[in-house]
C-alpha cells in the first residue's frame, strides 16, 4: 500500500463521516421543528379553590420559592 492509497482511504473516510453527520443533523433538527406543539403561555397565577363564590388564586414569581394567595370576587 503506497501513500496515495492511504490518503485516498483517509479522504474517503472523512467524506463519508462528514456526510453522515450532516444528514444526521439535518434530519434531527428539521424533525424537531415539525413536531413541536405550541406551548401554553406560562402564567404566574392559577385558581386553586373557591370560597363563597370567590376564586382563591395562588400567585408566584417563579424566581422566588414562595406562593401568595388572594381572593378574586369580581364575578359577583
Amino acid at each position: 500500500m503506497n501513500k496515495l492509497d492511504y490518503y485516498r482511504a483517509v479522504l474517503l473516510g472523512f467524506v463519508i463521516g462528514t456526510s453522515f453527520l450532516t444528514v444526521f443533523h439535518l434530519v434531527y433538527f428539521t424533525s424537531d421543528i415539525k413536531n413541536t406543539q405550541p406551548e401554553k403561555p406560562k402564567t404566574n397565577a392559577e385558581v386553586v379553590d373557591t370560597y363563597r363564590g370567590c376564586d382563591i388564586i395562588r400567585w408566584t414569581d417563579h424566581q422566588l420559592a414562595q406562593y401568595k394567595y388572594f381572593m378574586d370576587c369580581s364575578k359577583r
